[in-house]
């Protein structure tokens, strides 16, 4: 699974297809292939590793075809190699497919029974056999298609083309998105709109259960049931170049905007109604992740925040003890790794030269198997790992890390709902998480509505010179993750602590001059966070409250404000609180006149121990 691209037109379509393909790379994948109609027959180029190698073939073995279907694959079922590669191909029926069939087995035993010979090892090969089985009993392409969408359980996204009907291919998608791109006398299927931003603004984006059959003239949508619908024509705002700021000011608000989509990207089929899918981590997950009895968490910076929440939520719904360590000091300590450990290391660039090299030095420590959470899928983490989640984020290029973080936040609940589950948690249970989990990029898309209130908020900050951030349990990593962009680009300086720890020291720090900054969900701890939050009040401290809407908290005449936030549920709180003290950094940075995007002394990718 990872991206689709695919056309009907009356030119040679290959160009676009690997132009499509170079705009899904973010997304991170590790074969490629490429597939065209010519001549009544069907002809393909694959090749493990990157697009430039399938450029590189093509470049010796030339396609061209005006219908055709590509694909990047990021391997679940199978190893990462060509004859695993897309497309895939049956007879006439050639397939590419994002998601997971989860009765692959048996549509392949009852399949190899009909006749079919598999050259691969993948569950997307089923689907084009399958298509090809009911093209042998009559009807056309469509019909062949839809009759083999009845059978498959699981998430897809497919677009299918038959040399026996040129100028044609069916899309379809259930728990994995698909687009329809409309062109001028072409139409194009994909899985991400930036794949098709070059060739159309245009796009009708398919509803589950929804089958596209798209001809160069023409496009028609079914609905799950077979009827004929009229879906809108939406034109995407979407700049051409994803690396532009378009309408924003900075990069580091675009980005902190498009967390609603890099979210949705992160998730995307990973996640089948209530619950995650199998493979998402990479081939041999279930029997190495059923030998994890304890995890090592090694991170810097913003990752290291994200894998201090992740303790909580190991420790707490999985039951694995878990240790989180910043990667510069893991490096030159002595450690104790007991039998079971999984060892976990989250860069947003896959190049942070401390967590590379503790990666390394962990190989010869007996871990189970070395875990990545990255978001550059060509990056040596990636490379090095055993077991790889890419938070598929795309470009993020303002040094303060934002989408990255949320992200990571969101593959890191995927790793521990999985392991809970492993790990006996109750299934209803697991269930309501996995669907928490599904909700956030819709929560967060709530929360961003909150920000003309933030802005205004920033302007009590801008002539402060320190400001102190609480939180409790969970969030205490999330305090450390706000204090930290406050600090990164506005140049205040700016401390997290635990809130119990108040009266053990930061308490005497608290004057006019230092604003407080607390997050306050729903949850347990709250009565013992407005015990905290008293003793900041008592000094005459200014408070500002990020709270849980239905947190019962109020100021009570003291200097400060209460801002309701919509936390969704207490998995995804940290991810959601996130967001306003992202937009409080930001707006407090403006203000300032200071570089937001490239803040002094700091670089996006630490290379450098």
């Amino acid at each position: 699974m990872c991206g689709i691209v695919a056309a009907c037109a009356s030119r040679d379509v290959v160009p676009l297809l690997i132009e499509g393909l170079k705009a899904l790379e973010y997304r991170g994948y590790d074969s490629a292939g490429v597939l065209v109609e010519v001549d009544g027959g069907l002809r393909r180029a694959r090749t493990q590793g990157k697009v430039r190698e399938l450029e590189a073939l093509l470049g010796r073995e030339p396609l061209a075809g005006s219908t055709g279907i590509a694909h990047t694959r990021w391997a679940t079922h199978g190893a990462p190699n060509t004859r695993n590669a897309h497309p895939h191909t049956s007879g006439d029926v050639a397939v590419v497919h994002n998601g997971i069939i989860e009765n692959h087995a048996e549509l392949r035993e009852e399949l190899r029974g009909q006749g079919f010979v598999f050259e691969s090892e993948t569950d997307t090969e089923v689907v084009a056999h399958l298509i090809n089985a009911n093209l042998r009993d009559g009807g056309d392409l469509l019909a062949a298609t839809r009759a083999a969408l009845a059978r498959l359980h699981g998430a897809y996204a497919l677009a299918v083309v038959s040399a026996a009907e040129p100028g044609r291919a069916i899309g379809a998608r259930q728990g994995s998105p698909l687009v329809v791109g409309l062109g001028e006398d072409e139409n194009y299927l994909a899985s991400d709109v930036q794949a098709l931003i070059r060739s159309t603004r245009q796009f009708i984006f398919l509803d589950e259960g929804d089958v596209a059959d798209v001809r160069r003239e023409s496009v028609q949508v079914y609905d799950r049931a077979g009827a004929p619908v009229q879906r809108a024509v939406k034109t995407s705002e979407l700049s051409a170049d994803a690396v532009e700021r378009g309408e924003y000011r900075h990069y580091m608000l675009k980005e902190i905007h498009e967390q609603p989509r890099a979210l949705s990207d992160t998730l995307e089929a990973r996640i089948a109604g209530d619950r995650i899918l199998p493979n998402i981590f990479g081939t041999d997950t279930a029997r190495l992740l059923s030998q994890v009895k304890f995890v090592q968490i090694v991170a810097c910076g913003t990752s290291y925040h994200a894998g201090l929440v992740a303790r909580y939520w190991l420790e707490g719904l999985a039951g694995i003890p878990c240790a989180v360590e910043v990667a510069s000091e893991y490096r030159y300590r002595h450690t104790v790794v007991p039998p079971g450990t999984l060892f976990v290391a989250i860069s947003q660039s896959g190049e942070t030269a401390d967590t590379l090299a503790a990666l390394r030095e962990g190989r010869d420590r007996g871990y189970v198997a070395a875990f990545a959470v990255c978001n550059v899928p060509e990056s040596t983490l990636v490379r090095e790992a055993d077991l790889v989640l890419m938070t598929r984020a795309g470009p993020e290029i303002g040094v303060a890390s934002t989408k990255a973080f949320t992200t990571q936040l969101a593959a890191l609940g995927l790793l521990v709902l999985e392991l809970a589950r492993l790990n006996g948690l109750a299934p209803e249970r697991h269930a309501r998480l996995v669907a928490q989990l599904a909700s956030l990029p819709r929560v967060i898309g709530e929360v961003l509505a909150i920000e003309p209130v933030v802005a205004k908020l920033a302007e009590r900050f801008v002539h402060k010179h320190h400001a102190l951030f609480l939180g409790r349990g969970v969030q205490y990593p999330v305090a450390l993750e706000g204090a930290l962009k406050l600090k990164e680009i506005s140049y205040i300086h700016a401390e997290a602590y635990p809130a119990g720890e108040l009266k053990h020291g930061p308490l005497a720090l608290v004057d006019d001059d230092m604003p407080v900054i607390a997050v306050a969900p729903n949850n347990q701890l709250l009565e013992k966070l407005k015990s905290n939050l008293e003793e900041v009040r008592a000094r005459g401290g200014e408070l500002f409250v990020f709270a849980d809407q239905g947190a019962d908290l109020s100021m009570d005449g003291t200097r400060g404000q209460i801002i309701k936030v919509a936390a969704g549920g207490n998995l995804i709180a940290p991810a959601v609180f996130t967001v306003p003290l992202q937009l409080l950094a930001y707006h407090v940075a403006v203000l300032r006149g200071t570089d937001v995007d490239q803040p002094r002394n700091l670089a996006k990718s630490v290379t450098v121990e």
